[in-house]
């Protein structure tokens, strides 16, 4: 299970600044040590080997680099912005979380300070003929490294913030955000699948403001109840929009004000959704990215069609969430087949919601379309054959709820026939 502080942590370092920073002090690190080792080599040796050439090839490098990053920023941006007009806004995160990209900047912004520090030490005379060894031999190392980075660069740019790219982050996003539910189910809690058997004397633990739940830390909520000897049932899953008067929780036992905001600090909080524990948001997001290519503006069913068929990779992962398969989940998650968590409840990730957040936007801006429909017809199908328990009911109900969309809006009398015949044959009529 993922605690809190280590999500704060994943969530610090893939900032772009951070990774930016480190690279930048290391650069700076490496100009200064040159000082440091002067003493330690011949003086005759610079001479040998051209050391005194640095001086032009750290003016050449500062003024490129700047240069370049300058460059490099602009078209970071201009992804983003491409991101954000053509796919989804939503997706513009996973773009600023790209390590190619924050690697290249850091690399040449920290060349550029590089160079810039040595400028500076060479000027002030801070360095003999054994600093000015070193840092030319840095300055070489440098220059090899820019050089496989901006090779890097060019080959990254040529897809880096396109429509497909940015569709396949988003598929890993949710993907993986899934196969964390299916190795932890419930996120390691006992399934909450009847609220009744929370008692009503059951205290409320609500949340300090308007946001979303981001991030439940349910291994600090079982460590506090089992301690102070109270049962938790979680209310507000990661994804739920809650506010002052929502409960994110029902607490079974005697509750302090302190021990309260103790786990009121188990959820993390923000003004929008995270794709690390929230399997749905990276299908709303997906969805999001199909409906603005069915948009009369776009006009692009291909993409949509290759939503719906990135939807089967997502979504056949999902066979440890079948009734009465949650302990065969438990069993990879804890020992002999008990939740992590056995102080703490929380509802199932339940299949009906992910279709419906990711196929009915997809059928009803896509109805009048025969292709699309004919794919989600197929893509039904596949998910019905493929986890039957699990998926097959949900994905029956959705291939009946898109076909009578279709059969409204299509105006071809054959294309309605054609469509009907193709969903009686994937889903025989009972």
């Amino acid at each position: 299970m993922i605690s809190k502080w280590d999500w704060l942590w994943k969530q610090f370092s893939r900032t772009l600044w951070v990774r930016a920073l480190l690279y930048s002090l290391l650069a700076i690190v490496t100009a200064l040590v040159a000082i440091w080792i002067d003493p330690y080599i011949p003086a005759d040796f610079g001479g040998r080997i051209g050391a005194d050439a640095v001086d032009q090839i750290l003016d050449i490098m500062a003024s490129s680099m700047l240069a370049v990053t300058t460059f490099s920023l602009t078209v970071m941006v201009s992804a983003y912005s491409a991101a954000t007009s053509s796919v989804t806004p939503r997706a513009t995160r996973l773009l600023m979380q790209d390590t190619t990209t924050q690697n290249v900047l850091s690399t040449f912004l920290g060349a550029f300070l590089f160079s810039l520090v040595g400028i500076v030490g060479l000027n002030a005379g801070a360095y003999g003929d054994g600093g000015r060894v070193l840092l030319f031999v840095v300055s070489l190392a440098m220059i090899l490294i820019v050089a496989l980075t901006l090779l890097r660069w060019i080959s990254h740019l040529t897809h880096f913030g396109r429509v497909g790219n940015t569709t396949e982050r988003v598929e890993k996003a949710a993907h993986a955000a899934l196969e964390y539910w299916v190795e932890h189910p419930c996120l390691g809690a006992n399934p909450l699948t009847d609220l009744s058997v929370i008692p009503e004397t059951a205290q409320t633990l609500p949340a300090w403001k308007v946001a979303y739940v981001e991030h439940i830390d349910t291994q600090k909520l079982s460590e506090s109840a089992c301690e102070w000897g109270l049962k938790v049932y979680v209310l507000a899953a990661p994804g739920s929009f809650v506010n002052p008067s929502t409960p994110l929780a029902k607490i079974e036992g005697s509750l302090t004000d302190e021990q309260r905001g103790i786990l009121q600090g188990a959820f993390s909080l923000d003004a929008e959704r995270s794709f690390d524990q929230d399997p749905r948001y990276g299908m709303c997001v997906l969805a999001e990215i199909a409906s603005r290519a069915l948009s009369p503006a776009v006009n692009d069913p291909g993409t949509a069609i290759d939503v719906l068929s990135r939807s089967v990779r997502i979504l056949s992962c999902w066979e440890y969430h079948a009734a009465g398969r949650i302990d065969a989940g438990h069993k990879r998650a804890g020992k002999e087949g008990k939740p992590l968590c056995e102080n703490v409840w929380m509802p199932p990730l339940d299949p009906q919601d992910v279709f419906n957040d990711f196929f009915t936007p997809i059928a009803r801006d896509g109805a009048g379309m025969i292709e699309v429909q004919v794919r989600l017809q197929k893509v039904l199908s596949n998910l019905a054959e493929l986890q039957p328990d699990t998926l097959g009911e949900v994905a029956r109900d959705h291939a009946r709820l898109a076909l009578e969309r279709a059969v409204q809006v299509l105006n071809l009398e054959t294309d309605r026939r054609n469509l009907t015949d193709l969903s009686n044959r994937l889903f025989p009529p009972r």
